[in-house]
């Protein structure tokens, strides 16, 4: 009996080195792999404004400052700024390529959360004198549709 009770120690003793060895071995074990997500399609838009003084009259120009609104979460740049003049439908007769605004170049960058953040270019519209009459003009609304 003492042989056979000498055996089960040392077989229990052996049992439990080989847990301990095992568990170490988990705890120094390396590993790999990879992660991925795709990024925003977009981050939004900018809501750009023009703004220039009322009384244009043939011959004259005024000065056009821009601002742009970002409502989103993240930075946004407004890089050229374009702009189309229209006029409104009561003035039919009141052509906008009398009306000419040179594009601004602007790379800034707008902040999230930015609301009327002044441009550092501005621009120009010039309101053309031709051979014709323009009185079709008189009272138009002239509206600059601007994009960058």
């Amino acid at each position: 009996m003492f042989k056979k009770r000498n055996i089960i120690v040392i077989l229990s003793a052996l049992a439990v080195l080989a847990l301990a060895a095992g568990a170490f071995a988990y705890w120094t074990t390396t590993g790999a792999g990879t992660g991925s997500a795709t990024n925003a399609a977009s981050n939004g838009t900018l809501v750009l404004h023009a703004t220039f003084a009322a009384g244009l009259t043939p011959g004259k120009t005024e000065a056009v400052t821009f601002t742009a609104d970002n409502a989103g979460t993240s930075s946004l740049q407004v890089g050229t700024v374009t702009s189309v003049v229209s006029i409104d439908a009561g003035h039919a007769g009141c052509l906008p390529a009398d009306f000419t605004v040179p594009t601004a170049v602007e790379n800034q960058r707008i902040a999230a959360g930015g609301a009327l953040v002044p441009l550092t270019t501005s621009s120009t519209i010039a309101f053309a004198d031709t051979a014709v009459s323009q009185d079709l003009c008189k009272g138009a609304i002239v509206t600059l549709t601007v994009s960058s």
